[in-house]
């Protein structure tokens, strides 16, 4: 998806203060605390109000994370990531950065593919669609899934702040899913994080900032990932678990990016066809544009295209309208499809985590109706209540910095990405003014 789609749109002056009013005089009352009473909200204007979240807000202020939504870098006096980053250095291979950042952060490669030999040889997805590395010792992408008949299934970009109608959905049709969480969204939105777990769902890594991770130095690409998952990092913090595989964004990985990746324990997925819903609206792909490639996506499986080999689409938590996509041409999926499971289920991957304490059923258990294994972590709580996230067969309902979270977005896209220090509200309040004049700028 494009990176700039990942923010809110330039706003008057006019907007941005009422906006900034708005924060000031209602942050304070937004203090909730835990997984299931986030869940229970179904209005998308208050799902996407800034919260405090003491935990996230705790780390955030000790200077644990990276700036969210900027390209990534070891945290200076992190020893435990500049430890980790020296230790795999002999698996990284001598391929350069592709691009010149910034244009390239963004997909800008104008500059070096014209140069770039025709042959492939650092196995560039983005070049030409490569999933095999050339690279030996490299296990090669799952872009489709092995079972006949079967949609791996998963979204990008969450966790959105607005999505408990579409968890809800999910929830009611017993339908899990793998959802690729970006870190800082994470850190925006941690209540929304931990009901993917809770709601039985596997959660896979989406990057820190969603940028090329191709154009990025080895250092970058080491911490976009590092500071996502592991150790007290983002999702691991906030979830308790750590995942073992990630999506790129925009499908941009190479020989590189996927050994640092596979060195951090990482597997990377990658997908076969595009729903194109994080498109709609921009350039010339309009709703009925996506509403053909779901379509296109069940005429084949109607036709028997998938009689050997499942498939994979991409798919998004991005906004109101790709989720609402999703719950739309879900029963034609059911229909068209012998079986709808998340990448896990469909390759029998039972240990999804570095942890033991949950794991994933087995394709076989999936579609025999245990959709669910038995599992539970204990979510960080701000010390005012408890939460539990755990499996069953049937799913279970279901920050921030310190001083507030983020600006929402709703129905118009994922969720504005700013997010405070631990100076307390005032300093908070004084961040969120420095945002909305950069929006403004």
């Amino acid at each position: 998806m494009r990176f700039s789609s990942l923010f809110t749109s330039q706003t008057t002056v006019s907007t941005a203060l009422i906006a900034i009013a708005l924060f000031t005089s209602s942050a304070s009352g937004q203090d909730r605390t835990d997984e299931q009473g986030e869940a229970q909200i179904t209005d998308a204007t208050q799902e996407c109000t800034a919260y405090y979240y003491a935990p996230v807000g705790t780390a955030v202020a000790a200077g644990k994370f990276p700036t969210i939504w900027q390209p990534a870098t070891i945290v200076g006096n992190d020893t435990n990531a500049q430890a980790k980053y020296q230790s795999i250095q002999s698996q990284i291979p001598n391929i350069q950065p592709k691009g010149t950042q910034p244009a390239s952060l963004e997909g800008d490669f104008s500059n070096f593919t014209p140069t770039y030999p025709s042959s492939d040889p650092d196995c560039w997805w983005t070049y030409d669609q490569c999933t095999t590395p050339k690279l030996a010792g490299l296990p090669p992408d799952l872009a489709a899934v092995p079972e006949p008949d079967t949609l791996g299934y998963g979204f990008d970009d969450g966790p959105n702040c607005s999505h408990n109608v579409f968890y809800d959905f999910l929830q009611q049709n017993n339908q899990k899913a793998t959802m690729f969480y970006i870190g800082s969204n994470v850190i925006d939105w941690p209540l929304e994080a931990q009901r993917g777990l809770a709601d039985g769902h596997e959660i896979c890594v989406h990057t820190w900032s969603h940028r090329y991770m191709t154009s990025l130095t080895n250092e970058e690409v080491f911490a976009e990932f590092y500071y996502s998952t592991s150790s007290i990092e983002a999702i691991k913090l906030v979830v308790g678990v750590t995942p073992t595989c990630w999506r790129p964004p925009f499908g941009d990985v190479d020989d590189r990016v996927r050994a640092i990746a596979h060195a951090l324990g990482l597997s990377t997925i990658i997908w076969k066809y595009d729903s194109n819903d994080w498109r709609a609206g921009t350039g010339n792909i309009t709703t009925a544009d996506v509403d053909q490639n779901y379509q296109d996506l069940v005429t084949r499986a109607q036709n028997g295209t998938f009689a050997s080999g499942g498939t994979i689409m991409l798919t998004h938590e991005l906004n109101n309208f790709t989720m609402a996509e999703a719950m739309k041409f879900y029963d034609q999926l059911k229909s068209a499809f012998k079986y709808i499971v998340p990448m896990g289920v469909a390759t029998n991957q039972t240990q999804p985590y570095v942890e033991t304490n949950y794991s994933l059923p087995s394709f076989e258990q999936y579609i025999s109706g245990t959709t669910t294994i038995s599992g539970s972590v204990a979510f960080p709580t701000d010390g005012s209540s408890s939460s539990t996230g755990s499996g069953s067969s049937s799913g279970s309902p279901s920050g921030s910095s310190s001083g507030g979270a983020t600006g929402s977005s709703g129905s118009n896209g994922a969720a504005n990405r700013a997010s405070f220090d631990g100076l307390g509200m005032l300093a908070a309040g004084a961040a969120f003014v420095g945002f909305a004049v950069k929006l403004l700028a």
